[in-house]
């Protein structure tokens, strides 16, 4: 159920709606509006009609149910887009389109570092490099771990670039979590429920990657799972779906990105370069991502990306990337988007 607010409602008024949701065994969640607060009441459907007495608080404007299966993802809760801060100076979902960009992993300090130099040239605001990296061979590259979140975090002294990286299990969360701005749930994880609830009790922006093979109601179920322990700051990314396709790694949905727009109040980027696993696609499919309303693209870079570590074939050289960020500004002019 939504209990929306009276403009103006005191916060005691707020509070003694809180306390009788949570009386009443449900857990709330406030929303903070542009000109009223919104509580969502989340719990065990079956016995949601006894919320309906709350709409006689003081301060309460009216109790709505909440018809979609995914109810702080949905716009019944908060129309207006959500603005996810990751800095002071940098949010995702505003009017600024958001470019994070870098290698696929880290791999040595020269890489990284040379990397997070280009990419910052060239434009992008967050860094991306993976310290922790799931795979699906066994014998391939796991990622360097906490020796690569060090590495990210010497980047980002370096260029002033915030981090984004994949946390990969439950265990080693809290260990990315005092490295990264921002928690990269990757597509393989994408259902899985355990570390999706511990993201959702950390104090920082997560950006989970829609699953290769999820509908579009999975995707939000799964940012519900992180929401529903109190962290509203998710972002989705589109990566690619798999289908019958074979001439690209996978099928980049762009009408997932109006789809969702409509949907959900949360921001949306694309990721081209899993999208398509190959680079000479790259460009096309991110501009094409912004162009479909994308708040923002995730892009992997490398120097060398011959001798990359992990997927070499998608990803652009900085001269390459640089050329892109060039066409991506005058598309995000014609979208009434900064870059």
């Amino acid at each position: 159920m939504i209990i929306v607010m009276k403009a103006g409602a005191a916060k005691k008024d707020r509070d003694e709606v809180i306390k009788r949701i949570k009386e009443l065994g449900y857990k709330p969640h406030v929303i903070h509006g542009t000109t009223r607060d919104v509580i969502g009441a989340v719990g065990d459907e079956r016995g949601k009609l006894v919320l309906q007495s709350i709409e006689s608080m003081h301060g309460v404007e009216n109790v709505v149910p909440i018809l979609k299966p995914y109810k702080l993802a949905s716009k019944e809760v908060k129309f207006e887009p959500s603005v996810i801060p990751v800095t002071s100076s940098l949010a995702v979902g505003g009017k600024r389109l958001v470019v994070m960009a870098g290698p696929c992993s880290v791999e040595s300090e020269a890489q990284i570092l040379e990397s997070a130099k280009a990419v910052k040239e060239a434009g992008a605001t967050v860094l991306r490099g993976g310290a922790f990296k799931p795979r699906t061979s066994p014998y391939s590259f796991q990622g360097l771990e906490e020796d690569g979140l060090k590495l990210l975090a010497k980047a980002r002294d370096l260029t002033g670039l915030p981090v984004v990286t994949e946390v990969v299990n439950p265990e080693t969360a809290d260990l990315v979590a005092e490295y990264a701005d921002i928690l990269q749930i990757g597509a393989r994880n994408s259902q899985n429920f355990a570390l999706l609830k511990k993201v959702g009790q950390l104090k920082k922006p997560v950006l989970l990657k829609r699953g290769m093979s999820m509908t579009i109601q999975e995707f939000l179920m799964s940012a519900e799972y992180i929401m529903s322990e109190g962290n509203q700051a998710v972002i989705l990314c589109e990566r690619g779906i798999r289908t019958f396709e074979t001439a690209t790694r996978n099928t980049l949905d762009l009408s997932a990105i109006p789809v969702l727009k409509e949907k959900t109040h949360l921001p949306v980027i694309a990721d081209p370069s899993h999208g398509t696993g190959d680079y000479h696609y790259v460009a096309a499919m991110s501009c094409a991502a912004v162009a479909a309303g994308a708040d923002g693209l995730i892009i992997e870079v490398h120097p060398d990306p011959e001798r990359a570590s992990s997927d070499g074939p998608q990803s652009l050289k900085p001269k390459k990337f640089a050329s892109l960020m060039e066409r991506l500004r005058k598309i995000s002019q014609a979208m009434d988007r900064d870059l």
